[in-house]
């Protein structure tokens, strides 16, 4: 059974905190029980120098919604090619607060500014990505060719 929590400035600072001291530079505080729950719900701290691959949820049911707590997010989606088909700051008490994200968009995300978190909600369960739900123009995490990829990605909000 899920405990109710309040979710305030202590509890952003510290899942930034953690996102900036994880390896990959991100890290998830899930309000959702396992794996296995129905409704993913969860506080996502990402910093400058984190890669998200670009990718899209293919299952119907897997449309994706996100808001900004922390911080300012550069929002990037694609078409399948990998072609940029839109661009957009989301900012915690800007104009553009969230974005939500059909099934089957190509999409990826780079942090502006140090200690950003935004609030993640999405159907369950949670399944690895698929091949093709995985943007094969893109290279993965982890690939050397990754850090250039995050450089090109985070150009695109230079002058915004």
């Amino acid at each position: 059974m899920s405990k109710i929590e309040i979710i305030d400035q202590a509890l952003l600072l510290r899942v930034a905190e953690a996102g900036a001291a994880s390896p990959r530079r991100r890290k998830n505080y899930n309000f959702h029980a396992a794996d296995t729950d129905a409704s993913h719900r969860l506080l996502n701290a990402i910093e400058p120098d984190s890669y998200i691959p670009p990718h899209c949820h293919g299952d119907a049911s897997k449309d994706e919604t996100i808001l900004i707590l922390r911080g300012r997010i550069g929002m990037v989606l694609f078409n399948p090619e990998g072609v940029v088909t839109s661009t957009h700051v989301l900012e915690a008490c800007g104009d553009k607060i969230g974005i939500n994200i059909p099934h089957g968009q190509f999409h990826s995300l780079v942090a502006l500014e140090p200690g950003s978190v935004f609030f993640e909600s999405k159907a369950g369960p949670y399944q690895p990505l698929s091949a093709q739900e995985k943007a094969s123009w893109a290279p993965p995490e982890g690939d050397p060719e990754a850090i250039a990829y995050l450089m090109k990605l985070k150009e695109l909000f230079v002058h915004l």
